[in-house]
């Protein structure tokens, strides 16, 4: 009867389950480890783990092993810090960034009737379906909606950080703010839906004329951040007049009209005058009202 029910149970749970022996051979490897691994139960048995899955024969997993056999303790393995143990493909109704499903694992001990440790289980819990909705939340908490680059929050995480890192190391960091010229007149004219379209326009022009490690953001309305690491102010320049050159020779087109649109823009550079994320911000914001002030489709650097 025991082992009737114990069977049932086993291949009806919604977690994988498999026990091994002291020679880390499978010994019950349950429907739901079949499903996912797509190997069946009789193909598995008498194997060894490590056979069926070499990614588990690292010392890791088999001083585990091993702890739980001498010892009698549980092993843990977080999907934050493993990410998985079997390298199943993640099978989920929603669309899925990993190629392998994430997973929590539980290892321990299993008692015969003398009490004595013969076996060990490994449960596994997919974990994959939550990992991507927590991602997914972060990303909202972090994306500009409109323009999928960091929206504020996000850019005053990083300038902090960035600000830290020049303050240990004292390497080069500048800043670009930038703004789109008599924008308001774009919203007038052809409507906010046209503004959304060039402020998207902007942005992928933009994105695609920075480097590696540049942090660009939308930082309210249809002003910018882009953050330069490791860039002094001269190379801020250069990347600057870049992104004013990119923006002023486009024609976007919208629903077969050609609109050209132009950006004004502000630089500064950490220095014994911007020494907290709101002096850097404050110098480059003054240079973006100066380079407004001057005719717009320009740059202006503060020192």
């Amino acid at each position: 009867m025991k082992s009737i029910v114990f069977s049932q149970v086993f291949d009806m749970v919604d977690i994988g389950l498999v026990i091994l022996d002291r020679d880390l051979r499978v010994r019950h490897w349950n429907r739901w480890m079949q499903l996912h691994s797509t190997a069946a139960a009789e193909d598995v048995i008498g194997s060894f783990i490590y056979d069926v899955f070499p990614n588990l024969k690292r010392p890791r997993f088999l001083n585990n092993c091993k702890t739980v056999f001498t010892f009698g303790n549980f092993c843990f393995f977080s999907q934050r810090l493993h990410h998985y143990l079997f390298p199943f493909k993640p099978i989920s109704s929603f669309d899925s960034d990993f190629k392998h499903m994430q997973q929590s694992c539980t290892m321990g001990p299993l008692r015969n009737e003398n009490g004595d440790i013969e076996y060990l289980f490994i449960a596994v819990h997919d974990m994959t379906e939550a990992v991507n909705f927590e991602q997914k939340l972060l990303a909202l908490n972090r994306i500009d909606s409109l323009t999928g680059v960091n929206n504020r929050r996000s850019f005053e995480t990083h300038i902090k950080e960035e600000m830290e890192r020049h303050a240990r190391y004292g390497h080069p960091l500048s800043l670009i703010m930038l703004d789109v010229d008599h924008f308001k007149n774009v919203n007038d004219t052809y409507g906010h839906q046209c503004g959304d379209y060039v402020l998207k326009a902007i942005t992928t022009l933009i994105s695609e004329t920075t480097r590696s490690g540049d942090i660009l953001a939308r930082y309210g309305g249809e002003e910018f951040c882009c953050l330069l690491p490791e860039t002094p102010v001269s190379a801020a320049m250069i990347l600057a007049e870049r992104f004013r050159k990119t923006v002023a020779d486009h024609l976007f087109e919208y629903q077969g009209q050609g609109i050209r649109v132009t950006i004004s823009l502000g630089v500064s550079a950490m220095g014994p005058d911007a020494t907290t994320p709101d002096m850097l911000l404050k110098k480059a914001d003054d240079g973006l009202y100066t380079a407004k002030n001057r005719g717009r489709n320009q740059i202006e650097v503060v020192h």
